[in-house]
């Protein structure tokens, strides 16, 4: 079946119009000149996405299901979690069409390209459609108010939306198969990878099998272009393993390496890697794998006055950005590049944009200024953005008490790592979730000088939900802790931090 096959005078009935796959299917079709009705059990002001389906002249039945929504349609969409033998399945007397049925039909019809990694990719994203954008050239955006949306079928979705290209986050729960399935379905044809450390290893059991996850992009945009961080040996190694025969545009930062990280390598070995950020720098593993001679090269990094040289295969550009840190020289490289390889942009426009650019809201965000201390979150949630993060919050600006709401995906060992980042780089140290104060406490047994440096609330009794390692009350009482502490800065990390960073303002 193709989307020829509908007339315009179609009626699609979609049910589940408050969750993100049945708001994005009702516009994907109402952009399509069709008629799109919708229903959904929950009352218009709970539900989430209502905003989204703004402006789109659909009609939505809240809260009930009436027979004259199944009475006015010709096809029914239900959504994929709805059971067959449900009352309101056995209530359908239309065609059913499911969700992957509406992927199969309804193509993306433009150009899209993918951006993935562990850290960084929501930063480069958001920088390229806004040069995207401020050059007059309009990205797909799902607008689910509060969805970050780079995983499952939202940016499959997303891509159908009419624009004029597709930017997709392209993002995983480390569930083999999902970033193949992403990078098939919206028929991307380029994309970049920031960079691959380690993540979602609760779940998968080793960095390798996480990778390999992660290698699916490779594996699928296969004889087409990728732009990498040709510092990180993981992305290189996989595109060796891979046999990847595209066109491969590498990038990097002519920077001091600060410290050896011990990485595995895709051949099985451990290698050593002189890190300019968290797993990425210069590298040689005795199979062969070492440091390439990259493509574009960042030189002469002031990050006090965020400008550096880009070397790039056929001049040097003089950078000015509106965001701090070593780790984002590494976005907004990568960001040039595809802005002027995808976007076919000129640098001097994009240029223009990153240096208006300010930042993604929750990372590295100044929140307020509370009884004279300055107060920033980020999200960095994973041992590699948590080190790479307070790195660069110590290079500018020195002393900081951390705020940890995190709970790392990676259990244990992933809490363990980040506190040690943690105690690596700060002053103080407030534990405010569940997972963070277990190890301060082990911590505060093996050394009890950590007394004057690790500062315990009460211990938190909040169940994680992924990363989210902390509730509402647990990130108020531990800034409120920080803010007695003898240190002008506070930084909480986590999601748990950004999620609930207006409690900040009431302090």
């Amino acid at each position: 079946m193709n989307a020829s096959d509908f007339k315009k005078g179609t009626t699609f009935g979609v049910i589940g119009v408050c969750g993100a796959n049945g708001n994005l299917i009702a516009r994907i079709l109402k952009e399509r000149g069709f008629n799109v009705i919708g229903t959904d059990l929950s009352q218009k002001r709970d539900c989430r996405f209502a905003s989204a389906l703004e402006g789109y002249d659909i009609d939505v039945f809240y809260g009930r299901t009436p027979d004259a929504f199944f009475n006015r349609c010709d096809y029914i969409i239900p959504p994929a979690s709805l059971p067959k033998d449900s009352e309101m399945y056995k209530r359908i007397n239309k065609p059913v069409l499911e969700l992957t049925d509406i992927i199969e039909i309804f193509k993306p019809e433009k150009e899209v390209f993918g951006i993935t990694g562990t850290n960084g990719k929501t930063t480069t994203t958001t920088l390229l459609k806004k040069v995207a954008e401020d050059n007059g050239i309009i990205p797909c955006q799902h607008n689910l108010e509060g969805m970050q949306g780079n995983a499952e079928f939202i940016p499959i979705l997303q891509a159908r939306l009419n624009a004029e290209v597709g930017i997709l986050e392209v993002g995983t729960f480390g569930v083999p198969g999902t970033v193949e399935r992403i990078v098939r379905d919206t028929d991307m044809s380029a994309g970049l990878i920031t960079n691959i450390t380690p993540d979602h290893l609760n779940d998968l059991g080793s960095f390798m099998d996480y990778a390999n996850v992660k290698g699916e992009f490779i594996k699928e945009l296969n004889h087409k272009k990728l732009i990498v961080n040709g510092h990180d040996p993981t992305i290189m190694g996989l595109l060796r393993k891979y046999e990847f025969d595209g066109e491969i545009i590498t990038f990097g930062v002519d920077e001091r390496p600060d410290s050896i990280g011990i990485k595995e390598c895709v051949c099985g070995n451990e290698l050593a890697v002189k890190e300019i950020i968290s797993g990425c720098g210069y590298y040689f593993c005795k199979c062969g794998l070492t440091t390439p001679q990259v493509d574009y090269i960042a030189t002469n990094v002031d990050l006090t006055n965020r400008t550096f040289d880009l070397h790039t295969p056929e001049e040097k550009l003089t950078v000015k950005m509106a965001i701090d840190g070593l780790h984002n020289v590494y976005n907004v490289t990568g960001v040039i590049i595809a802005a002027h390889e995808f976007l076919n942009l000129p640098y001097d426009k994009i240029l223009e944009v990153v240096s208006t650019f300010t930042g993604v809201e929750g990372r590295m965000e100044r929140v307020d200024k509370v009884k004279g201390k300055t107060v920033f979150v980020d999200y960095a949630h994973n041992p590699a953005g948590v080190q790479t993060v307070l790195k660069e919050f110590q290079k500018l600006f020195g002393d900081f008490t951390t705020v940890i709401t995190v709970s790392s995906e990676s259990g244990y060992v992933g809490d363990l790592e980040i506190f040690n980042s943690v105690l690596k780089f700060s002053k103080f140290i407030v534990p405010a979730s569940h997972a963070s104060q277990k190890i301060a406490i082990e911590k505060l047994h093996e050394n009890s000088r950590l007394n004057d440096r690790i500062f315990l609330n009460h211990m938190s009794d909040f169940e994680k939900q992924g990363t989210l390692g902390a509730d509402k009350k647990d990130v108020r009482d531990g800034i409120k802790k920080a803010l007695n502490l003898d240190c002008e800065m506070i930084v909480a990390i986590g999601e748990a931090a950004t999620k609930f960073k207006s409690v900040i303002h009431d302090l």
